[in-house]
């Protein structure tokens, strides 16, 4: 299996920050609102939890990644095709697949501050001194949420004033409590006990109504996934082309889930878009292989738009916690500033998919086995990424501050966004040295104009030269192009190009730049 992979002499992808703000999250939350990369939805009317709009940078950078994606999966590969299903569809789909029934997050509520917490994200845990659990502290999942509850704990015995020896902190989440504990745990809102309930069950999925009555039998539902359509059209795909196994169809779309805490800015909304490809395979086949072929390129894809390799890691989820029909998953985990957290999962799933699907329409989802000469269901394995995760990566993994000295010797601060050319908003920014020169103005709009043809470009007249490599430092532009003095008076007819990362210059013909992002935007 190829794994995709930038040239040998790609655009250097150095992302770690040469000084990093006390608050990278922050820091990058207000520059994607700053430089128009997110905006919160509906802002005007205070904004709608959960839900986020993509400005002119950021629908660029997203675009660009399901490019990327869509190319290496799809059209760079043999064995793969791509397919668009309906987001709303028969509510039938989601009853086979176990959604209605089983796509729940436990839901806890603080009945004082109003508060809405998932359970498994909710940690508490006794306070034991002496052998003797002398009361309980609770907190909220974090990169230390046993730090937290220790610090709680010692805490709680210095305010009833304990005498004796107070043992670690055990932590377990709110699904663990018993009933007799529940009254005694700690609200996080509050701080006090009493106020929270029992879990209960809480569906995600969006309910809606098709046609014009709104009753029980024009009930549907909003998709929770994307998988589902290419499992529903796996024998309309097979049919109607000519894919042979191993193959896999790919789909990129919207899905919606009611979370019940959206956080972490774009990272757990409520709308958001994946890339999944289902993978098919023959049910013989080395299953345990490619599914490990399938984690090594998806490792390789997210290296190639400009994701460290420091900042990637793997997690492979224990027997226990597999669903009944798994053979095995795993996590690629990013380092954000709020902690590790999954990035793509990858799952061999078996053939129950289509098994539900084929037994609950009734139409056999199998395919012929010419050496055998018997039918049988494929078994699949998917790779399942969220857009907005890898959008969110990206701009903390690319954002930096730094000291530059200029010509003069003054040193100021320069924001940078490091983006790889690959997924960049905009690929090169061209700069009449001066606005009021006509020679000047009139060469640097020829060259805009011949490159808006392909790629992405800026053109920026506005201010100091300086300031206009600031501006464009910021939306992560990887070059600039000055059209100055020496374009138009000296033989040869060259461009300055200073590249983002290094701000290193040099002269540079048209011809030569038109072959760099030939090279580097793939």
């Amino acid at each position: 299996m190829t794994a995709p992979g930038a040239p040998a002499n790609a655009f250097p992808s150095h992302m770690s920050s040469t000084a990093e703000p006390a608050n990278l999250m922050e820091a990058v939350v207000s520059l994607a609102k700053r430089r128009g990369f997110i905006y919160l939805s509906s802002e005007i009317y205070g904004g709608f939890n959960g839900f986020f709009d993509y400005g002119p940078l950021g629908a660029e950078l997203k675009k660009n990644i399901r490019d990327c994606w869509w190319n290496d999966m799809v059209r760079r590969r043999e064995d793969v095709v791509g397919l668009e299903s309906s987001i709303i569809m028969h509510p039938k789909v989601w009853e086979a697949s176990g959604h209605v029934a089983g796509f729940t997050d436990p839901l806890v509520d603080c009945k004082v501050s109003k508060q809405r917490y998932r359970a498994d994200q909710l940690f508490w845990s006794p306070v034991v001194v002496d052998g003797k659990t002398v009361g309980y502290v609770s907190a909220l999942e974090s990169e230390n949420t046993a730090g937290e509850l220790q610090t709680a704990a010692e805490a709680f015995k210095r305010k009833k004033a304990i005498q004796g020896t107070l043992a670690p902190v055990t932590p377990k989440d709110f699904t663990e409590a018993k009933p007799e504990e529940i009254d005694l745990i700690p609200s996080p809102a509050t701080g006090e006990a009493g106020s929270l309930t029992a879990p209960r069950s809480f569906n995600m999925m969006f309910q809606t109504n098709v046609g014009a009555m709104t009753d029980a039998s024009s009930v549907a539902y909003l998709r929770p996934e994307t998988a589902q359509g290419m499992f529903v059209d796996f024998k309309n795909v097979v049919d109607t082309t000519r894919v042979k196994l191993p193959f896999g169809i790919a789909q990129i779309g919207k899905s919606f889930r009611n979370e019940i805490t959206p956080r972490n800015f774009i990272f757990r909304s409520r709308e958001f878009e994946q890339m999944e490809m289902e993978y098919f395979i023959h049910e013989d086949a080395d299953w345990a292989k490619c599914h490990e072929e399938w984690i090594a390129w998806c490792e390789a894809w997210l290296k190639s738009i400009g994701l460290p390799d420091t900042h990637l890691s793997r997690y492979t989820h224990p027997k226990e916690k597999l669903a009944f029909y798994s053979r095995g998953t795993v996590d690629i985990m990013f380092k954000y500033p709020f902690g590790v957290q999954e990035l793509w999962g990858i799952a061999a799933r078996g053939n129950y998919d289509l098994t539900q699907h084929a037994n609950a329409s009734g139409k056999p989802q199998e395919m012929f086995d010419e050496a055998t000469k018997k039918k049988f269901t494929p078994h699949v394995i998917e790779p399942a990424v969220g857009v907005d995760r890898i959008l969110l990566a990206v701009l903390c993994a690319g954002y930096a501050e730094e000291d530059v000295t200029d010509e003069k010797g003054n040193t100021e601060k320069r924001t940078v966004l490091r983006l790889s050319p690959r997924i960049a908003p905009v690929k090169v920014a061209v700069l009449p040295l001066i606005k009021n020169k006509e020679a000047l103005t009139a060469r640097a709009r020829a060259l805009y104009t011949k490159l808006k043809r392909k790629y992405a470009v800026n053109y920026d007249d506005g201010g100091a030269i300086g300031k206009r490599y600031r501006r464009q430092d910021e939306a992560g532009t990887p070059w600039c192009v000055t059209i100055d003095f020496e374009t138009i008076e000296k033989p040869g007819d060259t461009f300055t190009l200073r590249e983002r990362d290094s701000m290193k210059q040099r002269r540079i013909t048209e011809a030569e730049l038109f072959a760099l992002l030939e090279e580097q935007v793939y």
